[in-house]
């Protein structure tokens, strides 16, 4: 049997007598195919690391922040009242029972801006001492009195994962950089004279600008900071049918940045964390 070897053609080197064979190297247009195909992975790479980012800024919305609005409204629909209200002498105010305990309980006349003074609010309603800054200065929150944790436990609600048990309040994401960052949600109760808004609120920190306008956009429908019931913590009331007011900051400022502007350019650090937000999220309740 004649072997398959035998029926190809052999192939040659090209050589003189007495000089060694030459070996054949990479052509411009072989060169230029493997530099195609190096761009294209290091472009898919880049793509897929921005569509990742992405998918988990959307779980941040659908698996967080959603969840803890539906606690929210759980705790109104089990106790009648939203939560830390009194429910013998309801407020339907955040934390309205630290209110009544005080004495301030008007009953008529005037209205909310005037009968509860600034400084005079009930204390925000946390798991945990929140970033500093993040909340109003007066009357902070205080462990284990006006504690999230607990009311939600008593009433029998369970709450959303979070970062683990104990943790259900904060959740870790990585920034731009690649850097550590925290969301943390509490509750609070703003006079009608609050420059980000009125009546009770969700506080969100540790916002990444650019997260804070994608989940903007996905609640409202566009990143205004100052309009819709998503807004940007200290960001006074508008105009009506005004223009709007851009999310401050951007990606490339660092946490500890001074002032700030959303068209501005930060030192774009690589290895420090990327500046974080405080957001005001109205609830229906």
């Amino acid at each position: 049997m004649r072997s398959l070897f035998s029926v190809l053609p052999a192939r040659r080197a090209h050589c003189s007598p007495g000089s060694r064979a030459t070996q054949g190297g990479f052509t411009l247009v072989e060169l230029a195919v493997v530099l195609a195909v190096i761009g294209l992975i290091i472009g898919a790479v880049a793509i897929g690391k921005d569509v990742q980012r992405n998918a988990e800024y959307t779980k941040i919305k659908n698996k967080f922040i959603d969840q803890w609005e539906q606690a929210y409204n759980q705790y109104y629909q089990r106790t009648g009242v939203v939560v830390g209200d009194s429910q013998t002498a309801p407020r339907i105010m955040v934390n309205g029972a630290a209110y009544v305990a005080t004495g301030n309980n008007p009953t008529s006349g005037g209205n909310m801006a005037t009968l509860v003074a600034a400084g005079a609010e009930p204390a925000p309603v946390c798991a945990r001492n929140p970033e500093a800054g993040v909340m109003r200065s007066n009357n902070p929150f205080t462990a284990n009195v006006n504690d999230l944790r607990a009311y939600m436990t008593r009433a029998g609600i369970r709450m959303p994962p979070g970062r683990a048990e104990g943790q259900e309040d904060v959740y870790v994401y990585t920034d731009t950089n690649g850097s550590p960052q925290e969301v943390q949600v509490c509750f609070q109760w703003n006079r009608p004279t609050s420059p980000e808004g009125a009546g009770n609120v969700m506080v969100i920190s540790g916002l990444t600008p650019d997260l804070a306008r994608m989940l903007d956009q996905m609640i409202d429908g566009k990143p205004d900071a100052q309009e819709g019931r998503f807004r940007l913590r200290g960001v006074a009331n508008g105009t009506p049918n005004g223009p709007g007011v851009e999310w401050s900051a951007n990606n490339t400022y660092g946490r500890g940045a001074g002032a700030t502007t959303a068209a501005g350019a930060g030192n774009t650090r690589d290895e420090e964390q990327v500046i974080t937000l405080t957001a005001i999220y109205k609830m229906n309740q």
